[in-house]
């Protein structure tokens, strides 16, 4: 969600959020966080806006927020005992000048083995549905992790030393 300090929130929705065709999962969330920020700041006269979009990346595949509980439960077992990639766009656009800065950041995260019926478990909590690849980190989906290589920051969804070097431009 791009996010402005005033509150205001980006009217851009998860159907406006599928991949290009040929789009590279790190561009892409590049592209959404952008878009997020720019929508946002094209209604502010001044300020900076932050955007930002996370995509977990399992081999080749793109998984976002499962659109139901049986794709929530689909995303989890492809994941588990495997290690995936998240990535996260960040853009900051100044409302005042439309100059921005947009980059990504990468972390790996590899999943514990488990089975259907603890997949089925975790949904029926609800906490899956608004998360990509159908986990939260920052709850109870921080069972699911055996281990990351990364940024703890960035699979929550906003990588803040990231955030801090694009302020910084």
């Amino acid at each position: 969600i791009g996010l402005s300090c005033r509150g205001e929130v980006s009217g851009l929705g998860d159907d406006g959020e599928a991949a290009r065709p040929g789009e590279a999962p790190r561009p892409h969330a590049m592209r959404l966080a952008l878009e997020k920020a720019r929508d946002v700041a094209g209604r502010l006269e001044d300020g900076l806006v932050i955007g930002a979009d996370t995509v977990v990346v399992l081999g080749d595949r793109i998984l976002g927020k499962p659109a139901d509980p049986a794709e929530a439960e689909t995303f989890l077992l492809a994941l588990s005992g495997r290690t995936h990639r998240v990535v996260t766009g960040v853009a900051v656009v100044d409302a005042a000048t439309g100059r921005s800065e947009v980059a990504a950041a990468v972390t790996a995260v590899r999943m514990r083995p488990f089975g259907a019926a603890e997949a089925a478990a975790y949904v029926a909590t609800g906490e899956p549905m608004d998360k990509a690849g159908a986990y939260g980190i920052q709850g109870r989906g921080a069972l699911l992790v055996a281990g990351i290589q990364g940024d703890y920051c960035n699979v929550v969804g906003l990588p803040l030393v990231l955030l801090a070097k694009l302020l910084g431009r």
